[in-house]
């Protein structure tokens, strides 16, 4: 059966979805970057179902969603940068890995057994409004199997784990339209673990010169595995045109069979991502061609996407 989709703004809807989240109960939960599959952070049995709705890696750990930074406080050290881009940026499509408290109130599934977690507080209203009706800490991966395309709407989740879910809420679409940005804060250092819907150089005018960190096997941020958010059809990037049998899907002049954004405005482009992912794959080519994305600006969480989307897969 597929879960009852209803709208994020009626109090009634947000009421029932607490009521499902404190009962171990998953949610769809909209936010401004990409749809979340919400769960209770602190409920290890709903977490574990939600790696298993969505075939997750164990060792990929989750973002914990907050209400604010009193929220953030009860499970993390917080030390004054936080402070200073969390006042910047929150709520908003910035994540920080911070040490985690002893006594927080997450399970360690939800953070794979770290000692950091990754905490965001989202700025869709609905998300805000699910978590103020909550009273505590959500995980919220992107609501759809481990590997796809991350839903940029609720018919998206519908279509990829309704089954599997208990709720969903419907937001409409999202604005920014690719996960946030992932920095630590660790040892006093600040480095850069996932571009995403915060731009660096926003953060660096915070921050100073940011560090950069490398894939890994066992990543210690969401969104670091190399193989990620994949369509079907093998993907080449960086193309003029599109060889025989492949869809291109083009960007500014290269006009494509899809283009992200005939203007070339990389905002643009992002929040159409994914959807535009979903609708190439759709009728099952053998490969997707994509038109090269300056690596500036929202471009450089573009190009990581689709990087990951080209990765090697599993068995290949």
């Amino acid at each position: 059966m597929t879960a009852p989709v209803l709208p994020a703004d009626s109090p009634d809807a947000i009421a029932r979805a607490a009521a499902i989240l404190r009962e171990g109960g998953l949610v769809g939960m909209p936010t401004e970057t990409v749809y979340g599959l919400a769960a209770d952070a602190n409920n290890a049995a709903a977490v574990a179902r939600l790696y298993a709705a969505k075939g997750r890696p164990r060792f990929n750990p989750l973002i914990a969603h907050v209400s604010g930074i009193a929220m953030a406080k009860t499970l993390v050290a917080w030390p004054d940068l936080a402070d200073e881009l969390a006042a910047a940026f929150w709520p908003g499509p910035l994540t920080l890995v911070l040490p985690k408290l002893g006594g927080a109130p997450i399970c360690d599934l939800a953070n794979a057994g770290l000692d950091s977690v990754a905490i965001r507080s989202p700025g869709h209203a609905g998300a805000r409004a699910l978590l103020s009706a909550f009273g505590g800490p959500l995980v919220a991966p992107s609501a759809n199997p481990s590997g796809g395309v991350s839903p940029t709407t609720a018919r998206h989740v519908s279509e990829g784990l309704g089954d599997k879910l208990d709720l969903i809420l419907d937001g409409g679409a999202c604005a920014v339209g690719v996960e946030s940005t992932v920095i630590a804060i660790l040892d006093g250092r600040a480095t850069l673990l996932r571009p995403g819907g915060l731009e660096r150089d926003r953060i660096e005018a915070i921050s100073g010169p940011l560090a950069t960190a490398g894939h890994a096997d066992a990543p210690a941020s969401p969104g670091m595995l190399a193989s990620h958010y994949a369509p079907h059809a093998a993907m080449r990037l960086n193309a003029l045109s599109a060889g025989p049998g492949e869809a291109l899907l083009g960007f500014g002049a290269i006009a494509g069979d899809l283009n992200l954004s005939a203007t070339g405005d990389l905002a643009e482009a992002a929040a159409r991502l994914f959807a535009a992912l979903r609708e190439m794959d759709a009728p099952g080519p053998s490969c997707i061609a994509v038109a090269p994305i300056p690596d500036e600006g929202l471009g450089e969480a573009i190009n990581d996407r689709l990087q990951r989307a080209a990765a090697p897969r599993d068995g290949s």
